[in-house]
């Protein structure tokens, strides 16, 4: 596709389908059109649509844009759909992917799987332009994985707003990235925000500097760094301090909860939780498995150590189903706002969502992470004192996830949990996160953003 002129409007076909979602001036005049953008697993759409449904029933009109594989998901929420291309998400879910994030080798595998990814973002961007050109957006709320979002912002005169379930892309001393498996880096902590955030736009800077040209009618490079006009983060305040050199334009809201139905809990696994103590749930969420026999084995033999019962979630292949007791219960999935407050503790890969559902339940919980932010959860969860230290499971054996069962019965960590519990389910971050939006709409952009 050519240049486009200021007002031309690309591929009016292509946007039927889209623009059919939503009327553009349906809105009353005091309402605002958010446009939220995101991308990666249901833990990457479940806030994000938790946050749609609170600005709706504020009054506002809704479109979110994600992989089209979540398309039946979001609209069961009654939430206006922009299907994006769901190749890249199929890349990222194939063998050899699920087999590097297994092995703990996700980053080597993403520089590896670049070539076949690029033409994948290439369509993703083009997609996403279609959405927001359709939908002609007041806000654009986005995933950091939304790469397009700050550049389509730009081209459409509107305010960008970053929102993210963890502390990234906004620098600070207080910690280092939380994509890096460091507790502390101490003086370059800041530093690493600004170099993980610099390494990742490097990825695809060539791209989008294409279709900002072609697709936008905008420069190749833009003016400035696009970082976003205001920032949201969806986590609590009580799990992560809101550091100290943070700026004015960034909010901590408290998480984004999207509710689920109690019906989801079937008849089977009613009379196994009513049957004896709660147990300890043990899964891993859409994280592969590279030996699942052996790491199920572990889980069994350390629950009966400690004479737990478990309710094992096989999710994406972690954890295999074990022969069949009465001390144990076989799930695929679960909504964990649900199923939560009635076990007893929770292990886990240490996933933003999954972490927060645990705490927000009260009770402790064990963090087995495999790549990413997730061993940034287990140190602020080993840190409050309501979960043991990160398990390695490179290094996971009967007796060590025994000793962490056996430490979150401990009086002091249940006490501790609870207790922030109570503060996160205090907080109301989407309600939080829709009254700073509404004041984002009456604010003039930045004109300056330094880091």
């Amino acid at each position: 596709m050519g240049n486009v002129a200021e007002e031309s409007i690309p591929d009016k076909a292509a946007l039927i389908s889209i623009a059919a979602l939503v009327d553009p001036h349906s809105s009353r005049d005091h309402a605002m059109r958010v446009a939220i953008h995101t991308f990666g697993t249901r833990g990457d759409i479940q806030p994000y649509l938790a946050l749609a449904k609170a600005l709706q029933t504020s009054g506002h009109t809704v479109q979110l844009a994600g992989p089209q594989q979540f398309e039946r998901f979001v609209l069961d929420h009654a939430v206006p759909f922009a299907p994006l291309p769901g190749d890249l998400l199929s890349l990222l879910d194939a063998p050899k992917s699920k087999n590097a994030i297994a092995s703990g080798a996700a980053a080597l595998a993403g520089f590896k799987l670049l070539g076949e990814i690029r033409p994948h973002i290439r369509k993703m961007l083009e997609a996403e332009w279609l959405a927001a050109h359709a939908f002609a957006p007041d806000l654009i709320v986005y995933h950091p994985k939304s790469l397009a979002s700050p550049h389509m912002a730009e081209r459409l005169h509107c305010t960008s707003v970053l929102a993210s379930p963890l502390p990234i892309l906004t620098p600070t001393s207080a910690f280092p990235s939380p994509m890096l498996p460091f507790r502390s880096l101490g003086p370059l902590n800041r530093a690493s925000h600004i170099l993980t955030a610099k390494l990742a736009a490097g990825l695809f800077s060539k791209q989008i500097g294409e279709w900002r040209k072609n697709w936008l009618g905008l420069s190749v490079r833009p003016n400035r760094t696009p970082f976003p006009d205001q920032t949201l983060y969806g986590y609590s305040r009580h799990l992560v301090p809101v550091p100290e050199d943070w700026g004015p334009d960034v909010h901590v809201t408290g998480t984004w909860n999207l509710e689920s139905s109690k019906d989801v809990i079937g008849i089977d696994l009613d009379e196994f939780l009513s049957a004896g103590p709660p147990p300890v749930y043990v899964g891993f969420g859409s994280m592969p498995g590279i030996d699942p026999s052996k790491l199920t084995d572990v889980i069994v033999k350390a629950l009966r150590r400690n004479g737990m019962r478990g309710l094992l979630a096989t999710g994406g292949g972690a954890i295999e189903t074990p022969p069949p007791c009465d001390e144990l219960f076989i799930v695929k999935e679960l909504p964990h706002d649900i199923i939560f407050s009635r076990v007893h503790a929770v292990v886990h890969h240490g996933g933003a969502g999954t972490t927060a559902a645990a705490l927000r339940a009260g009770i402790p919980c064990t963090i087995c992470p495999f790549f990413g932010d997730q061993m940034f959860w287990g140190h602020r969860v080993a840190s409050l004192g309501v979960g043991p230290a990160p398990l390695a499971r490179a290094e996971l054996d009967v007796e060590t996830l025994a000793r962490a069962l056996k430490a979150m019965n401990g009086p002091l960590m249940r006490a501790k949990a609870e207790e922030i519990g109570c503060r996160m389910r205090a907080e109301g971050g989407a309600r939080e996160a829709v009254r700073l939006l509404e004041t984002f709409t009456r604010q003039p952009a930045k004109p300056e953003h330094r880091t």
